[in-house]
């Protein structure tokens, strides 16, 4: 298999199989992430990708579902996403699934109708690394878009009938902007209706403009309390119907699961208790020891 350098992938699919089409990350700019920095962004070559999937094929051919690699793949046109959809599909012929985590932006530059396309070819679920949906948190960490496009894409993809997931990253508008940042995400969120709403704590991370702000006093980070407490109220204001999960230091335990809105009562109460009576140091503990988003 052709893996250029550290895989990332979406640990609620299977570790198998997995396929490199991409490498790197179209944008490379958000300021919490070091992930794909020394990566350039290009398509891995086509006899790269038929090869992999021969591999696959040969241990694999009755594979049901696969998770299309690296950063956001989706960033491809939908000219050179589909010879290689079809690709997939001709080497394993009882694909369902295909799967991919991509960018807001890369929804953009695909048509209502190319969408179509490729759920029909097996794309059928995607994940956005949305990160918020209050315009100033966007711009202070750079991710490049707004919460108007977030809507406009979101929209495109509920009318090619494709899933997505949208995920919320608690602490990235630090302490000035933070209760913009959990309100106006919930908000957008509910506006948008994804079929699964992921969350997780900021960690400041070695090498990323995030950290280096914080040593210059730019950006205040949350406290683990206040990490909560802005959960909370992110919680407190999301009304769309969802599987609700969290990466965040706490416990997901008592978080995680579907019929958000039938939990949402429960999934409070538990933040709550938390905040009021959570081991602060050993959530921080947790975050230190953190080595990758």
């Amino acid at each position: 298999m052709h893996f250029t350098g550290t895989v990332y992938r979406n640990p609620y699919w299977p570790t198998f199989p997995l396929l490199e089409i991409t490498q790197g990350c179209t944008h490379n700019k958000c300021k919490f992430c070091t992930m794909y920095r020394d990566v350039p962004f290009r398509m891995s070559p086509m006899e790269w990708i038929e090869e992999d999937l021969r591999e696959i094929a040969k241990i694999a051919p009755g594979a049901t579902i696969i998770q299309l690699l690296s950063a956001n793949p989706l960033a491809l046109s939908y000219e050179k996403l589909e010879p290689i959809l079809v690709m997939i599909n001709q080497y394993l012929p009882k694909m369902a699934y295909i799967y991919a985590a991509t960018r807001v932006t890369d929804i953009r530059n695909k048509t209502v109708e190319e969408l179509k396309k490729m759920r029909e070819l097996g794309v059928k679920e995607i994940s956005l690394g949305v990160e918020s949906g209050d315009d100033a948190t966007l711009d202070r960490i750079n991710k490049g878009y707004h919460a108007s496009d977030i809507i406009e894409q979101c929209n495109k993809l509920h009318e090619a009938g494709i899933d997505f997931w949208m995920t919320f990253l608690n602490g990235t508008a630090g302490r000035e902007h933070s209760r913009d940042h959990a309100i106006n995400s919930a908000i957008i969120f509910s506006q948008c209706k994804p079929m699964l709403v992921g969350t997780g704590g900021l960690t400041l991370f070695p090498g990323t403009p995030l950290l280096e702000e914080a040593h210059r006093g730019e950006f205040s980070p949350l406290s683990e309390r206040e990490m909560l407490e802005e959960l909370l109220l992110f919680v407190e204001n999301l009304t769309c119907d969802c599987y609700f999960i969290t990466h965040h230091t706490v416990s997901g335990k008592n978080l995680t699961g579907p019929d958000f809105l039938k939990r949402k009562d429960k999934i409070v109460s538990a933040l709550q208790h938390e905040i009021e009576h959570g081991d602060m140091d050993l959530l921080a503990t947790i975050r230190r020891n953190k080595r990758t988003l």
